[in-house]
């Protein structure tokens, strides 16, 4: 039997938490709703969560750093901050802090719920996928989340791994800057597309290892992972 998806949901506003629970529970996610940070964490310390909900603003321990304590206990847990117009700048914090995406209020309750499907979508699909690539002097492993070079394993966070699959996946081909949005952050919008410049910056710094592998910025286009010496893939 397939346990449904359960949900933390960290939110500040009582009235907001509520109607949230009602609606995902009406969609058969088991959800528990905190009204501060430590209150979450105390909750996911001692119970199974498979997806977490966070405000921003959650009091006593905000929802960055709520994000940073939960990803030291389970990187692959997804994590979907809720903000507000006030928060736009600080959205490619959010994904430092290790969110999956981030939604602006107001947003509507189907909204959210076609999030949540999505992104818990990817995790099913990332179950079925290949999941040992090498390409140059570099193997990735998507199960592990590292990047190993030389027998040195570089750990990766969700959004690099997930990024850097994509580029392996269209080795030596271009992948669009729309597709890249749709596949790693879910929503092609100004915000994305600048975090998503931020983690090719940073898978950049990490390839530089080996010149014979690199990304190229199609201008315009998009990114190519461009792998200069012949490569073996393996499942």
């Amino acid at each position: 039997m397939i346990k449904p998806t359960r949900i933390l949901l960290a939110e500040h506003d009582k009235d907001l938490a509520s109607i949230t629970k009602n609606f995902l529970v009406s969609r058969g996610y088991p959800t528990v709703t905190c009204s501060d940070g430590e209150e979450a964490l105390q909750h996911f310390r001692k119970e199974r969560f498979d997806f977490v909900l966070l405000d921003v603003d959650v009091p006593v321990m905000n929802g960055y750093e709520l994000s940073r304590e939960i990803k030291k206990r389970n990187r692959d847990i997804p994590i979907v901050f809720m903000g507000t117009d006030k928060h736009q700048s600080e959205i490619i914090k959010g994904f430092n802090a290790g969110a999956d995406d981030f939604i602006m209020r107001p947003f509507s309750m189907e909204e959210l719920g076609l999030r949540i499907e999505a992104i818990g979508n990817r995790a099913k699909n990332h179950e079925k996928r290949q999941h040992i690539y090498t390409f140059g002097r570099f193997t990735l492993d998507t199960l592990h989340h590292v990047l190993i070079i030389d027998g040195y394993e570089k750990r990766l966070t969700t959004k690099e791994l997930e990024l850097l699959y994509l580029l392996c996946e269209y080795k030596n081909r271009v992948v669009e800057r729309s597709l890249a949005l749709q596949r790693v952050w879910s929503t092609d919008n100004y915000f994305n597309a600048r975090n998503m410049d931020v983690y090719v910056g940073r898978l950049r710094r990490i390839l530089h290892k080996d010149p014979s592998v690199y990304i190229e910025n199609i201008h315009g286009i998009g990114y190519k992972l461009v792998v200069l010496k012949p490569s073996t893939e393996a499942v």
